[in-house]
């Protein structure tokens, strides 16, 4: 049985043990009408499958403590057992943040993550669910979702939640060569 906790920085070892990738199968490629001003078109292009892998990229959630104060953050946990099978972290009110954009009413979704074994079962949905009803027991307005073009199960599932595409950077990542072919994309979702 899969229970859930909420969980302190004691745990953050434990969550860093749960990986966060993704098998990419496809993207969506962002076609421009009128250089943008006549509206955009996402087309699912199929690519040579690859897994998108952010831990081997150096993703951590313990090293969160040594750059900010996660004192208004929020981190919840899914077990199977003792097995840590899924973890989600919620960021708000912290100074040097460029995803809150200096608001106190703002949240962002930093971290969700599910082995993988266990996806598909809803572990996700219900991580997701802990998030917003933290964020809006801390009277937030909104949540601030990012993701990239290249994970469409991400990009389905925010959309799933009510999230509203609100932002597209196609430069996001061009300072990282290995990136440039990522788009980000910025989610709200009014709570």
């Amino acid at each position: 049985m899969i229970t859930y906790k909420p969980v302190d920085h004691t745990h953050l070892p434990q969550y860093d043990q749960i990986p966060m990738r993704f098998q990419v199968t496809a993207y969506y490629r962002i076609k421009k009408m009128n250089r943008g001003l006549g509206g955009f078109a996402f087309i699912e292009t199929p690519v040579e499958p690859y897994v998108k892998d952010f831990c081997a990229d150096g993703d951590s959630i313990m090293g969160l403590e040594k750059q900010w104060d996660v004192s208004n953050w929020a981190f919840f946990m899914a077990f199977d057992g003792e097995l840590p099978v899924g973890g989600v972290t919620v960021a708000s009110r912290t100074k040097g943040i460029n995803m809150l954009s200096g608001r106190d009413d703002l949240a962002v979704l930093w971290d969700i993550r599910v082995e993988d074994a266990y996806k598909h079962q809803g572990i996700g949905q219900a991580l997701f669910d802990m998030a917003v009803a933290w964020s809006r027991e801390q009277g937030l307005a909104q949540m601030k979702i990012e993701c990239q073009n290249n994970n469409i199960p991400a990009i389905r599932f925010y959309h799933k939640q009510g999230a509203v595409l609100s932002a597209i950077d196609e430069y996001a990542y061009y300072s990282e060569p290995e990136y440039r072919d990522e788009v980000q994309l910025i989610w709200y979702l009014n709570l």
